[in-house]
């Protein structure tokens, strides 16, 4: 059985230079280099298996979505991710896992420009802690807490879709293989692989005056970027963008509940002034990516909803690890 050093040089050491890296995987702390005139923007999330993902899940998909989750904050953050660090948790050094895990990180590094500098590995319950480091232009950071009254607030792509398809991961492989037509398979695909929306995060800086990534569902993540910028939001929940997927396999309500509470789209949600409005749904256009207005910002503290003209309360209040 490989030893943790072995583990580390077979399946995580990438010999090269990379841009910004000084020191990577080998010493005692990576030596990192930001480029001038620029800000360090880091983030950290943990997923932990049979909480954030079935357990027996693709390694693969485990370890894109441990990077994706991460490369959501930076989008957030209008920030180019650069460098990442990783600790991993693990039952057993078994080498298949491994092969599948490090593929999937390594694959949605490449395409987000990533290079790993750094981590650890130890035993135990199956866990993946990523801290993700990338960086912005002095002072350009786009931040929850800078919206303004009378902004528009717009979400990318679709609501709805990763909650509808860890339903269906978490039914089984009998289950799954009797409902694996078209749509559950793209459910099954917005939650195993979910794309953090980096491009538009970069596209939006300048235009948007705050951001918030959508990982625990609108309902809850919409009461932090309102209270962070001191400001009442208003949604109309008819306006929550649905895919065909999700509408043709579950109840109107339901896909409803799933686009408020289900949490894991990782998509984005913009404060834009209605002036600069165009300019948002122009860039996501040029990245052929959908941009939806749900509702606005208005001085005052309230998150309020409203559905068919009367107001409306959301089933639940986003995901919460300790409710």
């Amino acid at each position: 059985m490989p030893g943790e050093f072995d583990l580390i040089r077979r399946f995580f050491s990438h010999p090269g230079a990379a841009p910004g890296v000084v020191v990577g995987i080998g010493d005692d702390a990576a030596v990192l280099r930001v480029p001038d005139g620029c800000d360090l923007v880091a983030a950290v999330d943990t997923i932990v298996e049979s909480r954030h993902f079935p357990a027996g899940s693709d390694p693969r998909s485990i370890g894109h979505r441990a990077l994706a989750v991460n490369l959501s904050d930076l989008a957030a953050m209008g920030a180019q991710p650069a460098w990442a660090t990783l600790a991993l948790t693990l039952p057993s050094a078994d080498e298949a896992w491994l092969e599948g895990f490090a593929a999937g990180l390594a694959a949605l590094a490449r395409r987000h420009g990533v290079t790993l500098v750094g981590g650890d590995t130890t035993r135990g319950p199956l866990t993946v802690s990523i801290q993700i480091m990338g960086f912005v232009p002095r002072g350009g950071a786009l931040l929850r807490s800078g919206a303004r009254a009378g902004d528009l607030l717009a979400v990318t792509g679709t609501l709805g879709d990763a909650g509808a398809g860890l339903a269906l991961a978490q039914a089984g492989g009998d289950a799954r293989a009797a409902t694996a037509d078209a749509a559950a398979l793209e459910l099954l695909r917005r939650f195993e692989y979910p794309t953090p929306r980096v491009e538009m995060g970069l596209a939006a800086r300048g235009i948007a005056t705050a951001a918030m990534d959508l990982s625990d569902g609108i309902a809850g993540d919409l009461v932090k970027f309102a209270a962070a910028s001191g400001l009442a939001a208003h949604v109309d929940v008819d306006r929550l963008p649905l895919s065909a997927a999700l509408g043709s396999r579950e109840s109107a309500a339901l896909a409803r509940d799933r686009a408020l509470c289900a949490g894991d789209d990782y998509e984005l949600m913009f404060a834009v002034p209605a002036a600069r409005a165009a300019a948002l749904a122009a860039a996501a256009a040029a990245l052929e990516l959908r941009l939806t207005v749900i509702g606005s910002f208005a001085p005052g503290r309230d998150v309020t909803w409203s559905s068919n003209g009367g107001a409306f309360t959301p089933a639940g209040g986003g995901f919460d690890h300790f409710a």
